[in-house]
């Protein structure tokens, strides 16, 4: 099942991974106005969320559902960044984990 991913979610999965925006763009195969137009909500072609979701995936990150606690990011098990239990909080996002 593919759950729709949110704005916060591609910043939060780019902050886990220590990527700048030029970093998802290249591995996603797109432009990095591309991805901040999407991460401040403007809407996306649906291949265009794949290949950003694609992209993010392949280096570890799992997207989970909002199940009343708020969409988040996770690096899956066994990932090469960091912790394996790793998680990031959108309160923990700042201008300083950003390109």
């Amino acid at each position: 099942m593919h759950l729709d991913i949110k704005p916060v979610q591609i910043r939060m999965a780019r902050a886990a991974l220590s990527w700048g925006v030029r970093d998802l763009a290249d591995k996603a195969g797109i432009t990095a106005n591309t991805v901040t137009r999407i991460e401040n909500g403007s809407d996306a072609k649906q291949s265009t969320i794949n290949a950003i979701r694609g992209a993010l995936e392949s280096a570890g990150v799992e997207f989970i559902a909002e199940n009343g606690g708020g969409a988040g990011v996770r690096l899956r098990k066994g990932s090469p960044r960091g912790d394996p239990s790793a998680s990031i909080k959108v309160e923990d996002l700042t201008a300083e984990n950003d390109e």
